[in-house]
């Protein structure tokens, strides 16, 4: 996966159905990536400094630090 710094802050960048990397709320610390394909966007406004939050088709949600 790619990695920038930016990736995953602009809520236009992310589309339903992509491959991700989330960071989990109880992985904050830790930083753990968990990857899975996006299947709802959480977030409402354009961007967010933490990176924008999913549902992945899991069931998993966290904020996205990279994308491919």
């Amino acid at each position: 996966m790619n990695q920038n710094s930016k990736e995953g802050q602009i809520r236009s960048d992310i589309k339903i159905g992509m491959d991700v990397g989330i960071v989990m709320k109880e992985d904050q610390k830790s930083g753990l990536l968990t990857d899975g394909i996006v299947s709802r966007i959480l977030t409402n406004s354009k961007t967010h400094p933490h990176g924008i939050k999913v549902k992945l088709q899991t069931g998993e949600v966290g904020r996205i630090k990279e994308f491919n």
